[in-house]
């Protein structure tokens, strides 16, 4: 986490000759795999010389470039699934940037914030960093400082992204469990044995062996920690001790199920109606 503190002695100009210092910060990536979809800077400050010379030294470095006055017309035009970044003033009329921040967590979108501010108030640096932000940028900003945080936000964007996908596959592939299945899942990965599996759920051994068997293959992994993984990345909760047991024993006291019901025959009782 960086927080930087100190002006420097350079303030973002509006002079083009001063932004081609920068051409070498160019970004590795300025287009997502997964997306095809270009990284977008979106620049939001309510001072037009600001917001301009923003821009010019952003689209200087390779990056696309998008400017609001304000956060309300931030939040009306912007694209929540496109991958980009935030840059935005801290102080500003009605929203601010900390108000943007909360709003957008709040609405469930990850976008990487970077914040530009002339205040070197500690607490709300803190709070801001704290919240998520990438960098909190003391005014007069450097070049050099801005673009470095940018591509701090292109990094943590990708690994989002990726996260994303991973978890867009694994949900994917349970998709294609049957029900049974995924209820054998649960206890697979709670590191039931198949015959507690099998007494469980009122079925044999054999049963639960060509479930496991299935679920290994439809999930693409080979052993139960790889299983475990994939599940706790989604937030599949094991079968809890106990659970199952508590719900077999039941079954049996009421009479239900394909092992109470031999029960019941042996002692010669007759579970049909009538």
């Amino acid at each position: 986490m960086t927080i930087t503190i100190k002006p420097s002695n350079f303030a973002v100009s509006l002079r083009s000759d001063e932004n081609l210092f920068f051409r070498p910060y160019a970004p590795d990536v300025v287009d997502t795999q997964s997306t095809g979809r270009e990284f977008v800077v979106s620049i939001v400050d309510d001072d037009p010389g600001v917001l301009k010379s923003l821009a010019r030294l952003v689209r200087a470095a390779g990056y696309t470039a998008r400017t609001f006055s304000t956060a309300q017309q931030f939040l009306a035009q912007h694209d929540p699934t496109a991958p980009g970044c935030l840059v935005v003033d801290l102080l500003m009329p009605e929203i601010d940037g900390r108000q943007l921040q909360s709003v957008l967590r709040k609405d469930g979108i990850d976008r990487p914030i970077i914040f530009i501010s002339g205040t070197t108030n500690a607490p709300t640096i803190v709070e801001a960093m704290k919240a998520g932000a990438v960098d909190f940028l003391i005014k007069p900003v450097t070049g050099n400082a801005l673009l470095a945080a940018i591509s701090v936000a292109v990094e943590r964007q990708a690994r989002t992204l990726q996260r994303e996908a991973e978890q867009a596959d694994i949900k994917h592939k349970l998709s294609q469990l049957t029900p049974r299945e995924s209820e054998v899942l649960r206890h697979v990965i709670s590191g039931r044995l198949n015959k507690q599996i099998a007494w469980d759920l009122g079925t044999v051994e054999k049963t639960i062996k060509v479930h496991r068997s299935r679920i290994m293959e439809k999930m693409g992994v080979r052993t139960i920690a790889e299983l475990v993984r994939l599940t706790e990345q989604i937030g599949i909760a094991p079968c809890e001790s106990g659970e199952q047991s508590s719900k077999r024993g039941q079954q049996l006291y009421l009479g239900i199920g394909p092992l109470s019901d031999r029960l019941f025959r042996l002692a010669g009782v007759s579970l049909s109606p009538g």
